[in-house]
């Protein structure tokens, strides 16, 4: 067994290994078989081994740069929706309640109370003041 660990060790060595949008190619794969359960369609099996064939591909993949922009492309068009996915109750609440405001100094997202109108916020990471609406 340590002898097959080490084989796939130096296999993957350069490699880029599991990441975010592999994983979610994954996961995505995984839902659709659920559904594919029910409806049996062949467009849906199409599409999940094409998930998987991609998600196989990012993971033995050489190409580290261009992998990695990939995973940066998806990470900035998960980010907004990631709460609505993992705690969608709790993402609702605090839509409704707070206002998140980015600092235009250091980038930290500050979470503001909604109907305050025009307020001075302090960045708690870099103390710079910036306006924002509420």
């Amino acid at each position: 067994m340590n002898d097959f660990m080490n084989k796939v060790q130096d296999f993957m060595r350069g490699r880029n290994g599991a990441d975010e949008l592999s994983l979610a190619c994954i996961e995505l794969m995984v839902i659709l078989a659920i559904i594919n359960i029910f409806a049996n369609n062949l467009v849906i099996s199409l599409l999940m081994l094409a998930l998987l064939a991609y998600a196989i591909f990012r993971v033995v993949s050489t190409d580290i740069n261009q992998r990695r922009k990939e995973s940066m492309a998806f990470a900035e068009f998960a980010g907004p929706v990631r709460p609505f996915i993992t705690n969608p109750v709790a993402a609702v609440k605090d839509a409704r309640a707070y206002k998140h405001a980015t600092c235009p100094n250091c980038h930290q997202k500050v979470r503001v109370p909604r109907g305050k109108g025009h307020i001075r916020i302090t960045c708690p990471r870099c103390k710079q003041k910036f306006d924002s609406k509420s």
